[in-house]
């Protein structure tokens, strides 16, 4: 199933909608959707190793634009929508102690977590909620977002062919890995925060 899922991303790359896609799942991800884009973006720039710096830049901007839908989540809306999606995560009685961390360290969890694999959205909807001021998130967003996408797509600009024929060859121990690292990401927030 996994590899088929693979196979379709990877020729998604050759379609007039992959950028589309690409947006779409960066934008949704840093606001509420739980699947990250690098789903998209790594297989995307194995397809097209030339255009992975391309692929980075939309995954930057469309990931600070979602962020700022999470943001306002989290300013405006915390209440119902914002509170209900932190709950989906299991985070629902962690948020206050995020919250008061942002007073004395929020430009830290900002960088730190928007560079790993935690969800990306409960930085942007506890940023909105705790009043993190909005000019420094969004600047340390496109900084720790763009940090975080140039560096895998330079990385399949680089290595693109060899990496691809590594991915094809080991396809279970990289879908492991890969599995591995989600699922700390959700682990590393309920044990961090």
């Amino acid at each position: 199933m996994f590899r088929r899922l693979y196979n379709w991303v990877i020729s998604l790359a050759a379609s007039p909608y992959a950028v589309w896609a690409l947006a779409a799942v960066s934008f949704t991800e840093s606001s509420f959707f739980p699947v990250p884009p690098d789903v998209l973006l790594l297989p995307m720039a194995l397809s097209r190793p030339d255009k992975a710096l391309f692929y980075a830049g939309v995954c930057t901007i469309s990931s600070v634009l979602g962020g700022l839908a999470g943001y306002a989540i989290g300013a405006m809306l915390y209440d119902s929508v914002g509170q209900w999606l932190i709950a989906a995560y299991g985070y629902g009685d962690n948020v206050e102690a995020f919250r008061q961390a942002y007073a004395q360290y929020g430009e830290w969890i900002i960088l730190l977590k928007g560079i790993t694999p935690i969800p990306y959205k409960l930085v942007t909807i506890t940023s909105g909620f705790a009043g993190y001021d909005i000019f420094w998130f969004m600047v340390l967003s496109l900084i720790t977002r763009g940090l975080r996408f140039y560096i895998l797509a330079g990385l399949m600009h680089r290595y693109g062919n060899p990496m691809r024929s590594f991915i094809e060859k080991h396809f279970g121990l990289v879908l492991g890995v890969l599995a591995f690292f989600v699922i700390a990401g959700f682990a590393a927030v309920k044990f961090i925060i």
